[in-house]
């Protein structure tokens, strides 16, 4: 079993490989948005988990990831004899792509915190200009006592 050092080592060289072929290399236009984020290598360094993100080509448009996937799936050997002649270890690892969800997942908070601060600005709008029920001082204070009996004059000597 290798060193968990020497398996992150590993999967840094191989999303870089991977990135700069689908970069440079491969022509498919599927791929044109697809983007790395991250690498895992397993233990015994056979196996790499590739997760990936596709952009959109326009603000308005909708990434394209089933013709994402379809392109790797089909560009996969020629990405692991990439990765092979990068690497230099004995046995090249198998490659598999899994869909990044962070920048979803991230995108689904910013929303939950817009709806939140909308929420917290209409409350405050409701606010505005009340008073609370009750008296100012809601607590009781016994018949003879005050705030000011313990400011009387005392002497200290």
């Amino acid at each position: 079993m290798a060193d968990p050092a020497r398996a992150r080592r590993l999967a840094k060289r191989i999303s870089t490989i991977v990135a700069s072929t689908i970069e440079y290399e491969i022509k498919d236009p599927r791929l044109a948005g697809v983007t790395i984020t991250d690498a895992k290598v397993t233990a015994d360094l056979h196996d790499a988990t590739l997760y990936y993100t596709v952009l959109g080509r326009s603000l308005d448009e909708d990434p394209d990831y089933g013709g994402a996937a379809a392109a790797l799936d089909s560009a996969k050997g020629v990405l692991r004899s990439k990765v092979g002649a990068g690497t230099g270890v004995r046995f090249t690892p198998t490659l598999t792509f899994v869909r990044d969800m962070v920048p979803d997942a991230a995108h689904r908070m910013d929303e939950l915190l817009a709806a939140a601060q909308a929420a917290d600005a209409d409350l405050a709008r409701i606010r505005e200009g009340k008073q609370p029920v009750g008296d100012a001082n809601p607590y009781r204070v016994p018949a003879g006592e005050s705030d000011d009996a313990d400011s009387g004059d005392r002497s200290d000597d």
